[in-house]
């Protein structure tokens, strides 16, 4: 990056009123891997596809293109808000610049919710793996029981969160090599799957049109179990704001995080549909309970449809993505944790927005969302259903966050579309259609996942209710903090400001 550059990125975001303290060094490509790696098409897959399967079957895949286009309204949205506000924080800064500070704090709030859970949930997807490559992984009973797979995704998982807080401790350039290497090997990967898994179809294309007697008899026929299969491609395609989170790390921010977040919506988009049709075709028995269960789906059909020798290298691959996921989604929670702490607006705000002279990267906030995700996997280590119900709720509470940017857009679009064009990108002319759309898109997923169902969330207490009792404290929580105690804290940390 020219120092030309370097200057020019250092006094827009003093435009801003904030001093440049953390290491702008990440180029185009890392600014897509970022994206790329945090939606992760192969940890997702690898985790959530019996879900989809054993509540929508063959014809499940069709969820798959459908939230794709739904969630990229929403990235055309970001890709707006993020060549206007090249800020670490994303959806935080978005929402307060587009509303007030009280919005952008609520926002802020659930996103962070969110975050600690998607970590929590994206470590747990080890255990999807780790044990279809060797037993040895299964470190805690059977894989053939729900109790035990759920302790040993916790013990993987607390792991995985471990090696992470120690990486995002490092800083931002040893985060950005390991990133970088591992979206290139997950693009080869994923190319090279779905092309074995297509040459090894036992299945006509058509499969994809068998419901399998799903909905039958239903009001709505197969509207209800499609709209529950729906969560795997959701818990896949959210997060593809981070690299507008990283934008005071990356050179030319205006022009480059708008790039990246599209690009990596549409890849993991493309990827995720062809991944599951080439799956579904592969599979030998489409009756198989393996493909509806948590120790068979995806991982299991790689293995059975390429063989041991074939499908372990894979597998591996697919080990190696969900460690980089879980990496990327550490790193977007700490940046979310500094602009909140920068702006004075969490408790302990000096701390939490202390940047370290060597690694030129907030230390304390890593350690603090990684005890915090350790410590929800923990505390969930009996609960047979964890990974479903986090993962369902981490959907959730991103897409609601993410309404707190697009709503306050939209009511203000015709603002919007008047103030200067910034460099970058612009959605112009078509900017109410897309903004609306992405609204009610948004409103329809938070409904959605977060409805009562038992495929989601078992048939206890959380399966009459759904995702509405954890959401409604967080968000009462947030709004009491905000009430009394946001509102009177003075704004940007002096050594912050420009």
């Amino acid at each position: 990056m020219s120092q030309s550059t370097l200057d020019r990125d250092v006094s827009d975001l003093a435009g801003f009123g904030y001093r440049q303290r953390l290491d702008r060094s990440l180029g185009g490509f890392s600014a897509f891997a970022a994206g790329f790696s945090y939606l992760s098409v192969l940890t997702g897959s690898s985790q959530l596809f019996h879900i989809g399967y054993a509540a929508g079957g063959p014809a499940f895949f069709w969820t798959w293109p459908a939230v794709f286009a739904g969630q990229f309204l929403v990235a055309l949205c970001f890709a707006e808000m993020a060549a206007r506000y090249p800020l670490s924080g994303g959806v935080y800064q978005w929402s307060k610049q587009a509303a007030s500070s009280s919005v952008g704090w609520i926002a802020g709030w659930v996103y962070l919710a969110c975050s600690i859970i998607t970590l929590a949930s994206t470590s747990l997807a080890l255990q999807a793996s780790l044990p279809q490559l060797s037993p040895w992984f299964q470190l805690v009973g059977s894989a053939e029981i729900a109790a035990d797979r759920a302790r040993n995704a916790v013990f993987l998982g607390c792991g995985l969160i471990v090696l992470s807080t120690l990486i995002n401790s490092v800083g931002i350039k040893l985060l950005s090599r390991i990133n970088n290497i591992g979206v290139f090997v997950e693009l080869i990967g994923v190319a090279l799957l779905i092309l074995l898994l297509a040459l090894a179809a036992k299945h006509s294309p058509s499969v994809v049109l068998d419901t399998q007697g799903r909905g039958a008899g239903q009001t709505f026929g197969y509207l209800g179990p499609a709209l529950a299969a729906s969560l795997m491609a959701t818990f896949v395609l959210y997060g593809f704001d981070t690299a507008g989170s990283l934008a005071e790390e990356t050179a030319d921010p205006r022009r480059l995080a708008p790039r990246a977040i599209l690009l990596a919506t549409a890849s993991v988009g493309v990827a995720g549909s062809l991944l599951v049709f080439t799956t579904i075709r592969a599979a030998g028995s489409l009756t198989d309970p393996a493909l509806s269960e948590g120790s068979g789906g995806l991982p299991y059909v790689v293995k059975q449809a390429l063989g041991v020798a074939l499908g372990t290298p894979f597998l591996a691959v697919m080990v190696f993505a969900i460690c980089v996921c879980t990496f990327t989604v550490h790193a977007a929670a700490v940046r979310l944790i500094f602009a909140m702490a920068r702006d004075n607006h969490l408790p302990f705000a000096r701390l939490l927005a202390r940047v370290s002279d060597g690694s030129r990267t907030p230390m304390l906030p890593a350690l603090v969302v990684g005890v915090a995700g350790a410590g929800l996997l923990l505390v969930n280590v009996d609960f047979p259903r964890v990974i479903e119900v986090m993962a369902s709720v981490a959907v959730v509470w991103a897409n609601l966050a993410y309404l707190f940017v697009t709503v306050p857009m939209l009511l203000g679009r015709r603002r919007f579309e008047e103030a200067s064009a910034p460099e970058g990108f612009r959605l112009g002319r078509w900017g109410n259609l897309v903004n609306t759309a992405a609204v009610a898109w948004g409103c329809l997923v938070v409904v959605n996942i977060g409805w009562p169902r038992a495929e989601i969330y078992g048939d206890g207490p959380l399966g009459r209710w759904g995702a509405a009792p954890p959401t409604i404290a967080m968000l009462a929580s947030g709004w009491l903090y905000d009430r009394f105690v946001r509102r009177h804290r003075s704004g940007v940390l002096e050594e912050h400001r420009a």
